[in-house]
C-alpha cells in the first residue's frame, strides 16, 4: 500500500530570509518570504512556522495565501533578532493544479546572516539567505 502513495517533489518554491530597511522604524530587519519561481500559480498556500532550540521555542505561526502568482513572492513574517539563533522551520503546503504539495524549509540555527547571502530568485537581484 505504501508503494502506491505518490509524494510529489517540490521544485521552484523556496523560502528566503531577507534583510530590508524599515523606513517607519528607521532600522534594518529580517523578513521571511515565500518565492514561487514556477511558471504556474500556486493555490491555497498554507505556511506553518516555528523556531526551536534545546531550551527555547517560539509560538507556532500560521499563514495563508489564496494565490501566489507565477514568478512572484510574498512576505511571510518578520523575524525578530532573537529567533535567528534558533532552528527556524517553515512547513509549506500548496496546490498546483489539482495536486497537493508539501515541503519543510529549515534555516539552521545562526545561519540567517549576511555571510550566507546569495541572489534570491524572482526578487529582482535582491540578496538574502535561501532555503531550497
Amino acid at each position: 500500500m505504501k508503494k502506491d502513495i505518490e509524494i510529489p517533489k517540490v521544485d521552484g518554491v523556496y523560502v528566503a530570509a531577507v534583510k530590508v530597511f524599515n523606513k517607519d522604524l528607521n532600522v534594518d530587519e529580517w523578513n521571511a518570504y515565500i518565492i514561487n519561481d514556477k511558471d504556474v500559480d500556486l493555490e491555497m498556500v498554507l505556511i506553518v512556522s516555528k523556531g526551536l532550540s534545546k531550551d527555547k521555542k517560539t509560538a507556532v505561526m500560521r499563514h495563508k495565501l489564496e494565490t501566489l502568482p507565477a514568478k512572484s513572492f510574498a512576505k511571510i513574517e518578520y523575524l525578530q533578532e532573537e529567533v535567528l539563533a534558533l532552528v527556524n522551520t517553515f512547513e509549506v503546503s500548496f496546490f498546483e493544479g489539482n495536486k497537493m504539495f508539501d515541503k519543510s524549509f529549515v534555516f539552521k540555527a545562526n545561519t540567517i546572516n549576511e555571510k550566507a547571502y546569495q541572489v534570491i530568485p524572482t526578487m529582482g537581484g535582491i540578496q538574502g539567505v535561501l532555503v531550497k
